[in-house]
């Protein structure tokens, strides 16, 4: 929620500010013994382009064969998080199959050496060995826990069929010091966030795809406490006080709602 770009690092990469928060929106994951001895790693739900090899979940699995005896395994996902709708699919995945697999093989690996074995596969992968509300600063990969609680609050989640990559999404923008901490204004009541709370890749994203802007307005119009794109792109999402079903209105969009915990 919120995503502050603050300045170009001098290692290329750029200093942001934003809150990370767990939603019930997942992927599901099976990892089982190989009955012929091969590592083998399949998928169903959304496609997934690329060689299979360079995947998270396979590199998680590799970096931790590589440090551990483990025996061939079968993974298989199912992919309901669209791909390039910047709402953490992938890192979830990886961290979720460091995890599976400190869990199965009884590896007796602590939280923050799962943090550090998921920190080498992307800078968001850290938060979701937690899995729990954290303020992301300098590179996104540093993580402070955070006080925000949306629990009982329905969630909308709409991604449109236009892609953003991370590449086009910081070429976008103008880093440049925040006037006001993320922290402070997440501090004030929901129904203050929306003149305040924004997302800077937001700006140059509308101008790409304004089908996304679109999406926004029209959740707000249908009574959304709080709505923004999530992260860089492409999913938008919407905050609300009770239950409401708008698929009627996105039936040619990735829809999704639920409750947030």
């Amino acid at each position: 929620m919120g995503l502050f770009v603050t300045g170009k690092r001098f290692d290329g990469y750029h200093n942001i500010e934003t809150i990370l928060y767990p939603v019930p929106l997942c992927d599901v994951i099976e990892l089982i013994s190989s009955p012929d001895g091969n590592f083998q790693f399949s998928y169903t739900g959304f496609p997934i382009p690329g060689n299979a090899d360079e995947n998270l979940i396979v590199k998680a699995w590799q970096m931790l064969k590589h440090d551990f005896n483990l025996p061939p395994v079968k993974i298989h996902l199912h992919k309901n998080i669209p791909l390039g709708a910047g709402l953490g699919g992938g890192s979830a995945d990886a961290a979720f199959t460091i995890l599976l697999i400190n869990r199965n093989f009884q590896l007796g690996l602590s939280e923050n050496k799962m943090m550090e074995y998921a920190a080498q596969l992307g800078m968001d992968c850290p938060f979701f060995i937690n899995n729990t509300p954290a303020y992301a600063f300098e590179r996104g990969d540093k993580l402070e826990k955070s006080g925000v609680n949306l629990s009982g609050k329905f969630l909308v989640i709409i991604k449109p069929s236009c892609h953003i990559s991370t590449v086009e999404a910081y070429g976008g923008i103008k880093p440049s010091p925040s006037a006001i901490s993320i922290k402070e204004i997440l501090a004030k009541p929901l129904d203050q966030w929306k003149e305040t709370l924004k997302n800077d890749f937001e700006k140059s994203a509308f101008i790409k795809c304004p089908e996304i802007e679109i999406i926004k307005n029209s959740l707000y119009k249908h009574g959304s406490i709080y709505a923004a794109m999530s992260g860089s792109g492409a999913a938008v999402f919407g905050i609300f006080e009770k239950a409401i079903n708008l698929k009627k209105h996105f039936s040619k969009q990735f829809y999704w709602h639920g409750w947030l915990k």
